[in-house]
């Protein structure tokens, strides 16, 4: 199994997240404006979530990977806040060539720091790696249903 490229697993999971965000605002103007139901943002706010931690946990990878400064990096998680600003975010770092088109901690060796390590060895075992990330955000999306919404539910 070979890992996409960082430029196409973040440009994906970029988009999705974008995406997510759409189905959720749709659920959201059809509970509290039309006030016809309030499934939309059941599912809508499920995926969006599953989604917004898959962002944040690509968004480290590729990070790590690229070696962008601490400022793209947070700029990056924060335009996963507001509605639709991953797919700016990923045009402007896809313009400005810093989603590569191969893993730089791909090849043995190449790694010098823990977080470098950690990428590394994911990449040297993608089908692991996968499994983890899946793992890794089905606990984090348990964690935050436990917690409950991000607002009062009253």
């Amino acid at each position: 199994m070979t890992p996409p490229s960082p430029r196409r697993l973040f440009i994906t999971v970029a988009t999705a997240e974008a995406v997510t965000w759409s189905l959720l605002l749709i659920g959201m103007f059809l509970k509290y404006v039309t006030q016809t139901t309030e499934l939309g943002v059941r599912i809508g706010g499920m995926l969006h979530g599953v989604v917004f931690i898959a962002f944040v946990l690509v968004t480290l990878i590729v990070w790590v990977d690229q070696k962008w400064p601490t400022r793209r990096g947070l700029i990056t998680l924060a335009t996963a806040i507001p509605p639709l600003a991953t797919l700016w975010t990923e045009r402007w770092l896809d313009r400005d060539g810093h989603l590569a088109s191969t893993w730089r901690l791909g090849a043995k060796g190449a790694a010098t720091s823990p977080p470098e390590r950690l990428v590394s060895g994911a990449l040297l075992r993608p089908g692991l790696a996968a499994l983890v990330l899946v793992v890794a955000v089905a606990l984090l999306t348990g964690v935050a249903l436990f917690i409950g919404p991000p607002v009062p539910t009253s």
